[in-house]
């Protein structure tokens, strides 16, 4: 139980900031994508330009909390949306049953 409270707490910091919900948006649009690519997105269709090296950042707490999986495709790394978290989270409470 313990486990599963701390994922959650990774889950909502991670769903906290809104370019990280922008960035999760993006890939739910387009999925696998590389860091060039978000940030282009992101500047294209939100106006926000935030540097590479934040955006890093910020890709790299979606994937502390399982939000975003990565993988290396030759010499670019590519971002894909893992929606797993987010379901757990609402089936466990829209069923109702909450362990103590």
């Amino acid at each position: 139980m313990l486990a599963y409270f701390e994922h959650v707490s990774d889950v909502f910091k991670a769903l906290a900031d809104e370019t990280r919900r922008v960035l999760l948006d993006e890939l739910l649009i387009r999925d696998e994508q590389t860091l060039f690519e978000l940030c282009t997105r992101l500047a294209m269709n939100h106006d926000r330009t935030p540097s590479r090296q934040a955006v890093s950042q910020h890709l790299g707490i979606l994937e502390e909390a399982d939000l975003v999986r990565t993988q290396r495709r030759g010499r670019y790394k590519i971002h894909s949306i893992n929606t797993a978290p987010l379901t757990q989270i609402t089936e466990r409470w829209s069923q109702g049953k909450v362990e103590s």
